[in-house]
């Protein structure tokens, strides 16, 4: 296991850089002046320009920059914002908000997900598989932001079942109703891509086997069938973590969710680079390090990748 996990680590080290270096390129090019949108569009003396460029490290060529910054984000100085406070103490505050968020968005599509994945799959061609599906298909079709404002009005206004925003504190309670909105789509996703992956294993010649030798309908679905169908469902599961990181923009600012996502939103309205890049850079890590996580659980489910 630790020499399958160090393999993974190093063929990670590429993906953070690649991934880094073309994010870092992408606001490098970003046509405007960021020493402008620091003066908010107001006169600024030579001096002052000069002195702010070179805090900034603006005069200095992009290969270098690029270097600097790889350099504070693996040391964790993500440097100041335009606004004159450090962007790790902004990330402090925000990004335990988000996590809380985005683990609760991952528990529902992921519980509810493979559980009627799973009956679906099981139950092929009956009304629960039809049902399923038909719901998951108009769950995908309608943009978040239109599920969020939906669900807003009905369970939070008209019903009361939860608050239709969410307060500075951001509880774990406050944010079961954003965490849904932020799961529909994956929760739809995870239905489906569990439901096929059943259909094709309880057909497999191991379950066949098992079914022979007399084992319980419950043990071999939920040994042998699920087991084996959980891989790509785990595959996107961690793929969508990251995904839930960083996409949660609209849904922050539907709920009024002091966030990662909100934080995001507001430093590119500015215009303010270090922010931007400093956030989009921890996202990138937290990318990564659920991809690893993930390649770790698959010689955990799959024993034929434990032994390879």
């Amino acid at each position: 296991m630790l020499s399958f996990t160090l393999k993974r680590i190093a063929q990670l080290i590429p993906v953070f850089i690649g991934a880094t270096l073309l994010v870092y390129f992408l606001v490098f090019a970003t046509p405007g002046d960021p020493i402008a949108a620091l003066s908010g569009g107001k006169p600024m003396s030579d001096a002052t320009r000069e002195a702010l460029t070179a805090q900034y490290n603006l005069d200095k060529p992009f290969w270098v920059q690029y270097g600097l910054y790889l350099q504070n984000l693996l040391t964790f100085d993500l440097g100041m914002s335009f606004s004159g406070q450090e962007v790790s103490d902004l990330l402090a505050r925000a990004f335990p908000v988000t996590a809380r968020l985005a683990i609760e968005a991952l528990l529902i599509e992921g519980i509810f997900g493979i559980l009627f994945g799973v009956i679906a799959g099981m139950r092929k061609g009956k009304l629960f598989d039809s049902t399923v599906l038909i719901a998951s298909l108009v769950v995908i079709a309608v943009p978040t932001f239109v599920l969020g404002f939906v669900l807003q009005f009905v369970i939070g206004v008209k019903l009361q079942w939860a608050k239709p925003t969410v307060s500075g504190d951001a509880t774990w309670s406050e944010l079961i109703l954003p965490a849904l909105v932020l799961g529909l789509v994956s929760l739809a996703y995870v239905i489906r891509l569990t439901r096929t992956s059943v259909i094709e294993n309880k057909t497999a010649d191991y379950v066949r086997t098992a079914t022979a030798k007399g084992l319980t309908r419950r043990r071999v679905v939920t040994v042998h069938i699920l087991r084996n169908s959980l891989i790509p469902v785990v595959t996107f599961l961690g793929a969508d973590l990251g995904s839930l990181m960083g996409g949660a923009i609209v849904t922050e600012g539907i709920f009024n969710v002091p966030g990662v996502g909100n934080l995001l939103y507001r430093a590119i309205l500015k215009g303010e680079t270090p922010t931007v890049v400093a956030i989009v850079g921890v996202l990138v890590i937290v990318f990564v390090i659920a991809n690893l996580i993930v390649d770790m659980l698959y010689a955990l489910l799959d024993p034929r990748i434990r032994y390879a």
